[in-house]
């Protein structure tokens, strides 16, 4: 499954309103950090259908960053059910990832 763009205008509909889990990654395309997270993102939607990865450019969505206090990138926001349940900042490998997920 590949990431989709999360904005403020459709995160209600993909984010809060979803059922089951989500996960957020709120980076920005000059993040050296960033770009290396992506592959593992992609390998954890891969071996998890049940997932929705969404991904917030802080640089296109500052009010969704603000809003979730994001003041380092990469950021990992997990939700459940549209509430949020644990978060990651930094680069973490796969199994760090999984465990947000828990």
């Amino acid at each position: 499954m590949t990431a989709m763009e999360i904005t403020k205008e459709n995160f209600k509909s993909e984010v809060t309103d979803a059922k089951g889990a989500v996960l957020l990654d709120f980076w920005a395309p000059w993040c050296g950090p960033c770009r290396m997270l992506a592959p593992i993102l992609d390998e954890v939607a891969a071996a998890r259908p049940d997932l929705k990865v969404g991904k917030v450019n802080i640089d296109e969505q500052p009010e969704l960053a603000a809003q979730f206090g994001v003041q380092s990138i990469p950021t990992l926001i997990a939700f459940k059910d549209g509430q949020k349940t644990k978060e990651s900042v930094g680069l973490v490998p796969h199994e760090m990832v999984e465990r947000l997920l828990d």
